[in-house]
């Protein structure tokens, strides 16, 4: 039964972050936290995650922008892994309660951004994500704010989607990899973790469809609900 619960909410959470580019965090960590605990929920979402996003990239291979994914992940990686050694040091409820209001902030941000024209260059990408790296790090996910960061590099739809979750494997790879070195990822999380990025692989494929049929202004109006929605349930988990 865990596992089919698991599988379940899995293709959901996979549908939804194929169709806008995160979310599956979200929607899965309850699930996971409620059937294995807080510590081991984390290196198994860490390994669904990868294999989440290695399916956004496969489905969208050839739409992939090299540059922005390369500027990305050459501070992003590192950033990740050094967040990873810093997770235990720092209060919880201050992370969620800062992510919360930035990912709301966002939402009018994005909007600015684009009414004014105004766009991130590679350079912007690099600094940004060795931020971004160092949080993803210390929390399970920070999907909400590459999604605007992408965004703002002028990426929309399948060329948003397989760039973003290309940056996204390398950084996972990078914190399950910090997880091993630590003994944090034995052969029953490992498994567990595949299972439920298998379940989150089909969601992301199922996806394809959807996301081809979007506009490109029906995209932006569900990925600002995410953000804003995203945002609203960190405070609320932060007020608990």
């Amino acid at each position: 039964m865990s596992y089919a619960m698991v599988l379940g909410v899995g293709f959901l959470a996979g549908l939804l972050s194929g169709v806008i580019g995160t979310g599956s965090s979200m929607m899965l960590m309850p699930v996971l936290v409620l059937l294995y605990g807080p510590q081991q929920a984390v290196p198994i979402m860490a390994i669904g995650a990868i294999m989440g996003n290695l399916g956004k990239v496969l489905s969208w291979w050839r739409e992939i922008d090299w540059k922005a994914c390369a500027a990305y992940t050459v501070t992003a990686v590192p950033g990740a892994m050094l967040g990873v050694r810093t997770l235990l040091i720092l209060p919880p409820h201050a992370v969620e309660i800062t992510l919360g209001l930035f990912f709301i902030a966002m939402v009018p941000a994005r909007r600015w951004l684009a009414q004014h024209s105004i766009r991130f260059t590679l350079g912007q990408l690099s600094l940004i994500g060795a931020g971004v790296g160092f949080l993803t790090g210390i929390v399970v996910s920070t999907g909400p704010i590459t999604v605007p960061v992408f965004m703002g590099y002028g990426l929309v739809k399948g060329a948003f989607l397989a760039t973003e979750a290309a940056g996204s494997l390398a950084v996972y790879a990078a914190k399950v990899g910090v997880f091993e070195h630590f003994g944090a990822l034995p052969m029953r999380i490992v498994v567990d973790g595949l299972i439920t990025g298998f379940s989150l692989m089909l969601g992301t494929f199922a996806a394809r469809r959807i996301v081809a049929r979007m506009s490109p202004k029906a995209f932006k109006l569900v990925v600002d609900g995410i953000m804003f929605s995203s945002g609203l349930s960190l405070l609320f988990a932060a007020a608990r």
